[in-house]
């Protein structure tokens, strides 16, 4: 089995919508630190499992700067958001969302 882990930052703003009283249902941001697992038993012809630009493009692109909000279909939980990278990197089988330096959500298949 092979396996790489791309790691990457992102700026984001979001709100949640809860089913309590928090201060996250106000907007508010974060500088995100996003990890991606992903494995393969073969190899791609070009000799990897994943492209680590591609990985990052995949999530930049839709997330970096943006409102979450706008942009997934979803409340935009650390826990929805680590589910929504596994769905939309190829080969990815975890993700590690974290909001600061303790708050951190991962998604396992």
């Amino acid at each position: 089995m092979y396996y790489v882990t791309k790691r990457l930052e992102i700026s984001a703003a979001h709100s949640l919508s809860l089913s309590y009283e928090s201060k996250c249902e106000e907007m508010h941001g974060h500088n995100w630190i996003v990890k991606v697992y992903c494995k393969s038993e073969t190899l791609n012809a070009d000799g990897m499992v994943t492209d680590f630009t591609g990985i990052k493009h995949k999530i930049e692109n839709r997330l970096d700067h943006k409102n979450l909000n706008d942009v997934l279909p979803f409340n935009p939980t650390a826990e929805n958001i680590a589910r929504w990278i596994c769905d939309n990197v190829d080969n990815c089988y975890k993700a590690e969302v974290w909001e600061s330096e303790n708050n951190m959500a991962a998604y396992e298949r």
